[in-house]
């Protein structure tokens, strides 16, 4: 995808085109949450540089040090009345959660309190104050400059979202939202927001287009159009940011950045939501990680960058409500991508793309005969040298067909260049991040095999073996099975012959 670097418009200055990043909200509500090291490594092996946290919980902290890896923490919306009630008690968070840590874990921003005015009306009184307060104690501490301070805010405040030149923010929270522009403003900070076009789109009755709504190419006639400024929107996600630099304008406030703090799309639902599946939870999040990723910005402002984070990492079974609730996840509790994103042109955050940090491993539940067939095939007509497979070697255990399939998958995938239908075995087969790599027998995603390389099939098929190469016995003593290689040849042939 070109990149379209637009000059940034000179009110928004304070803001550069390399400043843009696409972060992850890590949420923990599961009922076996990893550990914090797990959590360090599955972020590191996708390449996440950004996230942010719902509490300043210190496993994560202290996991996340000397990493890099830039933090978002936040003031949970159960302390808020506290903090913003005591200069003291801020000054004790800060010390406790921020100076304890930094600057060996990469804390950039603190958002204190979460959707505050939409959802906890008893503490919007003193949201400016805590907000003060937390900078304050940030400026004690020197860190001011390092360290950004803001709330995140839901969408809903936002009325008249569209056309986005009529929007405006709801009049009766102006009392609130005009110091705390004025307090962005003068710290150079971001207006946070919280952005969902699945829930723009499931209460639009109809009116949004789904297409409209995932980010999908549309035709210029089906574009929405703002007639007060003729701007052109293709997607629900540009036109929510520009109705908050409006709503903005409204009141008199022009040069605040926006940074969407969360945004994502459900791949599960109840039988009222039929648009919470996987594929449309892969589409929005690989084409809005593709979006933000490109600098275009959005119509109003053009190459301006919209640092964004999506929702979320895991999957979190604990949270109340609907099945949509508990399924926003990129990862499952064990580190597994719940779907594959596709990203081709996005670069190499989120690994979990079938061009990045990927591998092919037998499927969860796959016929065992059906297993053992492929394994046959991948290790005689497939090319691949199992000899890794034989008693003594890196791979030989555990000996069963699920372990001896998986490294004669994967070693197929990566010897085929990963290309479109190498992992798939008459569907026994899955693509992964999540590295197969056990004990000595550690896979690369890379084409090779450490412990015993391979490089592209240059090792003689199995059926052609040279004398002190003794034939394998895969499982059980058993050989391969000419009736499953009769069989996978057919298949592939005819998929051949089909593509």
């Amino acid at each position: 995808m070109a990149l379209v670097l637009l000059a940034l418009l000179l009110s928004l200055a304070v803001v550069t085109a390399e400043d843009v990043f696409i972060g992850v909200n890590i949420g923990t509500a599961l009922s076996d949450m990893p550990h914090p090291t797990q959590v360090v490594a599955l972020l590191k092996s996708q390449h996440i540089r950004q996230v942010r946290l719902y509490d300043a919980d210190r496993g994560l902290m202290l996991a996340l040090a000397n990493t890099g890896i830039q933090v978002a923490i936040s003031v949970p919306n159960d302390q808020l009345l506290g903090i913003g009630q005591s200069n003291s008690t801020a000054a004790n968070w800060v010390s406790q959660n921020i100076v304890a840590h930094y600057p060996a874990t990469n804390i950039t921003t603190i958002c204190v309190g979460s959707e505050v005015l939409s959802s906890l009306p008893n503490a919007v009184p003193i949201l400016m104050n805590a907000l003060k307060f937390i900078h304050s104690a940030l400026v004690a501490s020197n860190l001011d400059d390092q360290i950004k301070v803001s709330t995140p805010l839901s969408s809903s405040i936002i009325l008249d979202s569209f056309p986005p030149s009529q929007a405006f923010f709801n009049h009766s929270l102006n009392s609130v939202l005009v110091p705390m522009f004025k307090f962005l403003q003068s710290t150079n900070s971001h207006l946070m927001l919280n952005i969902y076009p699945y829930y723009d789109y499931m209460n639009s009755n109809g009116v949004i287009p789904l297409d409209y709504a995932l980010f999908e190419s549309i035709s210029s006639n089906k574009e929405a159009v703002d007639a007060n400024t003729l701007l052109h929107y293709t997607n629900v996600f540009d036109a929510m940011v520009d109705a908050a630099y409006f709503a903005m304008a409204d009141l008199n406030f022009t040069n605040i950045p926006v940074m969407v703090t969360e945004t994502g799309w459900p791949s599960k639902g109840d039988a009222n939501e039929p648009d919470a599946t996987l594929e449309n939870a892969n589409t929005y999040n690989s084409n809005l990680i593709k979006h933000v990723l490109a600098k275009t910005g959005t119509p109003k402002h053009p190459g301006t960058p919209i640092s964004t984070y999506i929702y979320e990492l895991y999957n979190e079974d604990l949270k109340p409500g609907s099945t949509s609730e508990k399924n926003w996840g990129l990862f499952d509790e064990n580190g597994k991508p719940i779907y594959i994103l596709h990203l081709t042109e996005a670069g190499s955050v989120l690994a979990n793309d079938t061009t990045n940090q990927t591998y092919c491993t037998a499927r969860d539940g796959a016929d065992k005969q059906m297993l053992q067939a492929a394994l046959d095939w991948a290790c005689g007509p497939g090319k691949v040298d199992c000899s890794y497979l034989l008693q003594g070697q890196p791979c030989y255990e555990p000996d069963n067909v699920i372990a001896h399939a998986t490294y004669a998958f994967n070693a197929y995938y990566q010897q085929m260049n990963k290309a479109p239908g190498s992992c798939d075995f008459k569907g026994v087969a899955e693509v992964t991040t999540t590295n197969p790599s056990h004990g000595n027998c550690t896979y690369e995603a890379t084409g090779s095999l450490m412990n015993g390389t391979f490089a592209n099939a240059t090792a003689p098929a199995m059926n052609s073996m040279s004398s002190n190469s003794p034939p394998v016995s895969f499982i059980d003593g058993s050989r391969f099975s000419m009736i499953g290689i009769f069989f996978w040849t057919v298949m592939f042939l005819q998929a051949a012959r089909s593509a």
